[in-house]
């Protein structure tokens, strides 16, 4: 008997259920061709604002006891110049491309979204609403209900095609907030971004990080995004798609079985470029272990009573 791991997310096929997640892919063309590409069942880019943005000032990255604090502050080239440099990139990879976009003023990331809108090969955009490191917006926009769904329906007036949204650990009440967006015309949700973190550094006596709080990523937060998926795949109908601390097939599978139909997966790829692929061999005998023949039938199978 054949194993399916293939994943759905909408009307998107995936060949496999692992998806980078935003910051993290190359875009090297190596990194969008075979073998790279062993387990990967979509690319997902890194975050795309109006503008070009150069990040944030001072250390970046400090890695902590299972997990990774980062500060980047959303660096990028900008909707432009991103649909010049990488527009051949996106239109021949071989797997779905899912444009990260950031929520900014609503007319500035409707601007983006229109840009992107005649890029040839962008299969979903991600309405990025939850980002820990910029101020005045990012995950401002995804705390709340009514500036969550504020967010979704300013990119519903421009954006026709797969609209999913990056949500906020922050939030208060996730779940009400999913509801709330997919209320919008989001068709699917991640669970989630970063939890906000800090660290000191012993040098100084000061915070490691210019902003103080940082975004934390990594195996420590597995248990907190795991119980997100949970009580979010019970308040909505559309897709969830796991993601924070997801390293081992294990990890993947439990997303999968507490209601995610895909996951992403970010720091794991720093230590292993080939974790989708380790992911993805170890998926197999997961899925036979439920007496399944395809992964799909198991997404939500620990909610069944």
């Amino acid at each position: 008997m054949t194993t399916s791991i293939s994943a759905k997310i909408g009307a998107l096929s995936l060949e496999s259920p692992v998806i980078p997640a935003s910051g993290v892919w190359p875009y090297a063309p190596e990194f969008w061709r075979e073998p790279k590409l062993n387990g990967i069942g979509a690319l997902c880019t890194k975050a795309i604002s109006l503008e070009p943005r150069r990040g944030n000032r001072g250390v970046r990255v400090w890695e902590t006891p299972s997990g990774v604090l980062n500060s980047i502050g959303l660096q990028n080239c900008g909707v432009r110049e991103f649909s010049e440099r990488y527009a051949e990139l996106v239109k021949s990879s071989p797997r779905p491309v899912i444009a990260n976009v950031v929520m900014e003023r609503p007319h500035q990331t409707q601007e983006t979204l229109r840009v992107l809108e005649d890029m040839e090969g962008i299969a979903a955009a991600e309405l990025n609403i939850s980002c820990p490191n910029v101020d005045g917006e990012g995950m401002a926009w995804g705390v709340a209900c009514g500036s969550a769904a504020e967010a979704v329906r300013a990119a519903r007036k421009i954006w026709r095609g797969p609209l999913w949204v990056k949500m906020t650990p922050q939030a208060a009440d996730p779940a009400a907030v999913a509801q709330a967006v997919e209320a919008e015309g989001a068709d699917a949700v991640v669970c989630a971004n970063t939890w906000l973190g800090m660290s000191i550094d012993m040098a100084s006596g000061k915070p490691a990080f210019d902003r103080v709080v940082a975004g934390l990523s990594g195996p420590a937060i597995f248990p907190l995004a795991l119980r997100m998926v949970w009580q979010t795949a019970g308040a909505v109908s559309i897709p969830v798609i796991g993601c924070g601390g997801v390293t081992t097939a294990a990890d993947c599978m439990g997303m999968i079985l507490a209601g995610a139909s895909a996951v992403e997966v970010g720091s794991a790829f720093f230590n292993n470029i080939g974790v989708g692929e380790t992911i993805c061999a170890g998926l197999p005998e997961l899925v036979a272990r439920y007496k399944a023949e395809r992964i799909s039938e198991l997404v939500g199978f620990a909610r069944k009573r």
